[in-house]
């Protein structure tokens, strides 16, 4: 005891008089501000026997007062993640205490630093083939989840994440206590994975908060932060990490002596009618429900059957009772009915692909960086700068003159309030994440003494050739032996760049995609002299800072640029060939891509994308060939380069998005030396453009500039949204058939040109009936 609550300023003694749990949670005692070490005995009952005896994931204690001290530690993961053998486990466990008579109230936490239980262990899918076989997942998980809930008291004291089936397992107990910690997280994320909570949660949740409140938080799969979880009484209390095991404890106590009596019914006639008319009345039923439905349709234009099934099994279950019988067996069906769908497959194949990406293909290196130095404040340079310093890094930003660095500064600074408005970091936190940016800048000499202590340095100054390899001289002239300097470059060749340094072997691409503290990709790029020491660096820093890696050749646009001038040549095409702004947006989007391309190219910058498009001229040749670009050199002239000029494909200039008149006149000259197609359809527009960038991105798997169909379909889903429900580009030809496909793609060849010419690899496939992916 005296061990847990040192450093915690005690205010009292151990003389003090026991307060009671109420007292103590809410007289805010959490942080330990009173004594608690009369509260509970040190010591435990002594016992030849341990309840946990002969489990390997739980370790048991039962106090002198009967309060078992349950403590979870999956010994094969570095999370606790549920799954059969845990949940056997467990449920032995929590047998055993229901039948000691000494045992009065149990106490469940976690051994994990970082979690409480993360979820299910989603290894369990890949054994799945039917809907039978995904039924018998929660089979065992509600005999276990039904037994907590029906027997002695139980109190969750939850630090960390407490996610999917750890918050079904939290709602089956009978308290809830969480920390006060940014780390700690609550929240059902499993529509992220196409399918719906099969633990109880579909019913547990919104009899405990309501269903008013329960319905986002299923659908959304969103994180709930713990003083928001405390206002919806997701949770009963919060504590201080150091407090937490024993204001449960004390929690437990009094449950079980039946002292601490919870009433969560709402508060005030108003919140009670509002209740009723919600849930018990027809009409108010039939809007919240319909209002959701109307949400989820706006949101996914219908390509995600998983949230639509969740409001059919919640409308029933409500009809029902939820936590009836009848409840329950429409959540079990709807997850094994959902768990089958090639949706659900996909996002599942995505999850495993991601965790895959992120496992360093080199040895380990021989130095940890711990000061990361960014060149260039701009929008991007401020972005890696802020991953680095809040996920762990010392940081040195420069600038070439203090107005950008200022700039830079105060976006990081603008970002982090957000997060502190948000319950995710404290103004403390913010404050001393701050101390550990080092603004620097060349209008004198000390940006040298702090870049000699920098450890990796990410340059990410203006795409020019000549101002790069300036910065490249200029900085090892200064950094230690060690340090590997990334450059951020989206279009210039890493051997270019490489050429202009004096230890090439450390230096390579780490391209960020914007906005950096956003967009969870990044590709790292490697010329033929780069060091596995050097890219084991890069790796190792992108995984702190909390980006997916994937590792690319280094050739023109690397994987991702380059597998987007193709998609946006034919976008280009299309719109000049007769299919207008609109259809061509609206198309892609219904496809399941976050935004329309038009849309991309303004947010982008036109002029970037014509660059790009011209720097992928000379590898791709007729792949970027399709549209006349000559267009785009108007459109600069003019300067409508999108939202940062106020124009492009739409005007800027209100909060309605109008197209551009100007721009409509320019592509009616284009079109008018065309033979346009008004009849062009929705179908052709997707699949033209779609396969466009699959065929693209089938020849960066031919020329091995990526290693693995699951790194292109992850570095295609996050780094510019194709749609996450199609599985990447790779899974969407499995699915569709490769040989459908590339007999489309030359259907279309014979119309449009060779630019619709398939990879030979596909080719190959469709002659060998042959998939990308074995499962």
């Amino acid at each position: 005891m005296s061990a847990i609550l040192r450093g915690t300023h005690r205010l009292a003694t151990a003389r003090s008089v026991r307060p009671t749990y109420s007292q103590w949670i809410n007289g805010r005692v959490v942080g330990a501000r009173r004594t608690v070490a009369t509260a509970v005995d040190e010591g435990t009952v002594p016992s030849s026997t341990s309840p946990a005896h002969g489990l390997k994931h739980f370790k048991c204690e039962v106090l002198d007062n009967g309060v078992a001290i349950i403590r979870f530690d999956r010994v094969d993961n570095k999370v606790n993640a549920l799954n059969m053998e845990t949940g056997s486990e467990m449920l032995t466990l929590m047998t055993r205490l229901e039948h000691d008579s000494h045992v009065k109230a149990s106490v469940l936490l976690s051994a994990k630093p970082k979690d409480f239980i993360a979820g299910a262990d989603i290894a369990m899918f890949e054994g799945c083939k039917t809907v039978e076989d995904f039924l018998a997942i929660p089979k065992g998980v509600h005999e276990l989840f039904d037994q907590i809930e029906n027997g002695k008291p139980v109190v969750a004291a939850i630090h960390g994440s407490c996610m999917g089936g750890g918050l079904e397992l939290a709602l089956a107990c009978h308290y809830r206590i969480a920390t006060e910690s940014p780390a700690t997280k609550l929240s059902l994320p499993e529509v992220q994975l196409g399918i719906l909570p099969g633990a109880g949660g579909t019913q547990r949740l919104p009899r405990l908060i309501g269903l008013e409140k329960a319905l986002p938080l299923i659908l959304q799969g969103s994180n709930v932060r713990p003083a928001k979880a405390k206002r919806m009484k997701l949770v009963d209390g919060l504590a201080d990490p150091h407090a937490l095991e024993h204001a449960a404890i004390l929690a437990a106590t009094e449950l079980a002596s039946g002292k601490l009596v919870v009433d969560r019914s709402p508060k005030g006639v108003v919140n009670r009618l509002r209740k009723f008319i919600l849930e018990s009345t027809p009409f108010g039923s039939k809007m919240v429900f319909d209002m959701a439905r109307k949400q989820v349709m706006k949101l996914t234009n219908g390509n995600y059957p998983a949230p639509l099934k969740i409001l059919e099994v919640m409308q029933g279950s409500l009809k029902a009772g939820f936590g009836s019988p009848t409840g329950y067996a429409l959540e079990t069906q709807a997850f094994a009915d959902l768990g089958v769908t090639s949706e659900s497959r996909a996002l599942v194949s995505i999850f495993f692909g991601r965790n895959e990406c992120r496992k360093n293909p080199y040895p380990a290196p021989k130095h940890t960086p711990k000061n990361i130095a960014v060149i260039g404040a701009g929008l991007m340079g401020a972005g890696v700068a802020e991953v680095s310093v809040t996920n762990g890094y010392d940081v040195t930003l420069k600038d070439a003159v203090s107005a950008g660095l200022a700039r830079g500064l105060n976006q990081i600074e603008k970002n982090m309030a957000k997060g502190v408005k948000k319950k995710r970091m404290t103004s403390f936190e913010m404050d001393t994440t701050m101390s550990k940016v080092v603004g620097v800048t060349a209008e004198n000499d000390e940006w040298k003494k702090e870049l000699a202590k920098a450890d990796v340095v990410v340059e990410a100054v203006f795409e020019s050739l000549e101002l790069k390899h300036k910065v490249i001289r200029e900085l090892e002239a200064v950094l230690p032996p060690h340090a590997v300097f990334a450059t951020n470059t989206s279009a210039i060749p890493i051997a270019k760049l490489a050429a202009a340094s004096a230890r090439p072997d450390r230096f390579l691409g780490m391209h960020y995609f914007s906005p950096v503290d956003k967009m969870p990709l990044i590709e790292i790029i490697r010329h033929d002299g780069t060091s596995d020491d050097a890219a084991a660096t890069a790796f190792n820093v992108a995984l702190k800072q909390g980006k997916i890696p994937i590792v690319v050749k280094d050739v023109a646009g690397f994987f991702v640029n380059r597998c987007l001038g193709p998609y946006m040549d034919e976008s280009l095409a299309l719109l000049q060939g007769g299919a207008s702004v609109k259809d061509i947006n609206t198309a892609l989007v219904k496809y399941g891509f976050p935004v329309g391309p038009m849309s991309l190219v303004d947010e982008v910058g036109i002029d970037v994308a014509a660059s790009v498009g011209k720097n992928l001229a000379g590898d791709l040749g007729v792949r970027v060939g399709a549209a006349d670009n000559a267009f785009f050199d108007d459109v600069i002239a003019n300067n409508w380069l999108g939202r940062k000029t106020g124009k492009g494909m739409f005007l800027y200039t209100s909060k309605k998005r109008e197209e551009n008149p100007e721009m409509q006149e320019l592509i009616a000259k284009y079109r008018a030396q065309r033979t346009p197609n008004t009849d062009i359809t929705p179908d052709d527009i997707t699949f033209r453009m779609a396969s466009r960038f699959v065929n693209e991105a089938a020849h960066c798997l031919q020329d091995d500039i990526i290693a693995s169909p699951t790194i292109g379909d992850v570095g295609s889903i996050f780094g510019i949204g194709f749609p996450p429900f199609r599985g990447g580009p790779f899974r969407m030809v499995d699915a569709y058939g490769a040989q459908a496909f590339v007999d489309r793609m030359n259907g279309y060849r014979e119309v449009h040109g060779e630019h619709f010419a398939p990879a030979q690899i596909l080719v190959d496939h469709a002659k060998n009936g042959t998939k990308f992916h074995s499962t």
